[in-house]
């Protein structure tokens, strides 16, 4: 069992920035890859971003390339997404999640088996 709790999300202006942080628990951390998604209102869960066990691969979406980033501190069992140029549709609920039955990076939603509770991300205009 993993429970994963996100925190960092909020109101910002266009241009701005956030860092969400996920923390871990339950079976060991640095032995599983992480991911970012996100839901807007009326659409699907989209991947944002992931990293593999160690941190040391990582892979993002289209739309985030060169904005997001990525990143773990296994001593801490903590995942981080550092945003930056927010965008207004990156207003969306962001989640964490565990793939804890793969090692490299995953980006299918489905192949993640842990998901936190989410946070709220409002970019205004």
């Amino acid at each position: 069992q993993v429970q994963l709790v996100e925190s960092g999300g909020g109101l910002v202006q266009a241009g701005g920035s956030l860092r969400l942080s996920c923390v871990a628990s339950g079976r060991t951390f640095s032995s599983y890859p992480m991911g970012w998604f996100r839901q807007a209102p009326g659409k699907e869960r989209e991947f944002v971003a992931g990293i593999n066990w160690s941190g040391g691969s990582t892979a993002y979406a289209d739309s985030v390339k060169g904005r997001f980033t990525i990143s773990r501190d296994n001593v801490a069992n903590t995942v981080y997404l550092q945003m930056n140029s927010l965008k207004p549709d990156d207003t969306a609920v962001y989640y964490c999640a565990a793939a804890t039955r793969w090692g490299g990076v995953v980006a299918r939603t489905s192949l993640y088996d842990y998901w936190g509770q989410g946070t709220q991300v409002t970019v205004s205009s």
